[in-house]
């Protein structure tokens, strides 16, 4: 036990160098004051203070130097424990390989994908599906629990990809909440997908999935955000609810969501620190999932086994940090900015929200539907933030999405 206690504490040696180096120069500076002769008395001068107050000069002196230098090898010791290492491109020297297929957006990146269902160019309905937090393309749970003979009869091609940093997609160093949305319509151009298609997010990938909503309405046939995740910090949402909300999730998110909205430039350092809890999802703990969750877990983790390693293999800033950065950050719109993309009911969206979610509230969900009459909002009583995963969900979804029976 001692020593998984000490390996807890453990500082990357360069931290320790910088440190060290810094009390070095400390230490040099103090002993050059200390080797050096007082100034020489006030012989000709009053006999009040010359020889009394050097001496506590000089000792003021030599502690306002250390304390300054100690102050400045802090601030080294702060800065480099902030900065998360760099990422581990796919397909770079030291990077992991590349196992999928990709399309290259016109900024140079890439965005790796999986296909399912009907062979494209054979589909009546074009579906494209956008991963939560910490996920990737193999977690695409309305293509995965979908019958087979549903996908056939309908005629449903579903595609999912890996969000930048995920998986073997190229980090997004400037990413914005526009950007996700633009690289989406790019992807699906490039993969020839038409004019419009549909989009279904779910998690992190439902708030996406709003700023489709928000950038490219006219390419878009029809909207499905699964157990979107809020933002807390979204203006026009009413004091009372948002508070109610944000006193029900466990303290260390709360903690955690503070940090990505008010010093996002901590949140590698927060995340990955040993002393406070960190955020439940990025350390994968099950405090958050209902019975009827834990349930649905088992069968989930046990597919996931497969490719769980591929998740975060760029590296955590990138990926998981990112994400909450900018989830959680000062945002130019909110939901409720947004306009009927359908006005002449020629596409639909859809809100599905578990009410015992204990990752997002039902209640800030509820006000947003109330506000936007235009959306479809289905809530399901007694479900958790899996209930995609529950058997019949997916079919139940996507032929309300496409509005077939």
């Amino acid at each position: 036990m001692r020593a998984n206690k000490s390996a807890s504490f453990h500082l990357p040696a360069g931290i320790v160098k910088t440190t060290l180096a810094m009390l070095f120069i400390g230490f040099l500076a103090w002993a050059y004051q200390v080797v050096q002769p007082p100034p020489p008395p006030n012989i000709g001068g009053s006999s009040d203070g010359p020889l009394i107050m050097a001496p506590c000069y000089k000792f003021s002196g030599i502690l306002g130097t250390t304390l300054a230098v100690l102050v400045v090898g802090f601030l080294a010791w702060a800065y480099q424990v902030s900065q998360p290492p760099p990422p581990k491109i796919c397909g770079s020297p030291n990077g992991p390989p590349i196992t999928a297929p990709r399309i290259k957006l016109r900024d140079g990146r890439h965005l790796a994908y999986k296909e399912h269902g009907v062979p494209k160019d054979d589909s009546k309905y074009k579906i494209i599906f956008v991963h939560g937090f910490t996920s990737c393309r193999h977690d695409a749970v309305v293509a995965d629990t979908l019958s087979p003979d549903i996908v056939k009869e309908l005629g449903i091609y579903i595609v999912s990809f890996d969000r930048p940093g995920y998986g073997e997609s190229d980090p997004d160093p400037n990413r914005t909440l526009k950007s996700i949305a633009l690289d989406i319509e790019e992807f699906a151009d490039q993969l020839g997908l038409g004019s419009k298609f549909y989009v279904v997010g779910y998690s992190m990938g439902g708030q996406i999935t709003w700023n489709c909503l928000k950038y490219i309405p006219h390419r878009l046939a029809g909207i499905a955000l699964l157990a979107p995740v809020v933002n807390y910090w979204w203006p026009g949402f009413p004091a009372n609810i948002t508070a109610e909300a944000y006193s029900q999730m466990k303290l260390e998110d709360q903690w955690a969501l503070r940090v990505a909205h008010y010093t996002p430039w901590l949140t590698y350092w927060w995340n990955t620190q040993r002393w406070f809890p960190i955020c439940s999802a990025i350390s994968r703990s099950l405090h958050n999932f209902l019975k009827q969750d834990k349930e649905l877990l088992t069968k989930l983790l046990d597919n996931k086994d497969n490719y769980v390693a591929q998740v975060r293999q760029q590296g955590e800033y990138e990926s998981v940090h990112r994400d909450a950065n900018i989830a959680y950050g000062s945002w130019e719109y909110t939901p409720l900015d947004l306009q009927n993309p359908f006005p002449n009911n020629e596409g639909s969206v859809h809100l599905w929200q578990g009410v015992d979610d204990l990752f997002v509230n039902v209640t800030q969900q509820r006000f947003i539907a109330q506000n936007l009459p235009w959306i479809h909002y289905h809530e399901l009583p007694g479900s958790g933030h899996l209930f995609p995963h529950a058997d019949g969900m997916s079919k139940t979804i996507i032929k309300s999405l496409l509005g077939v029976k």
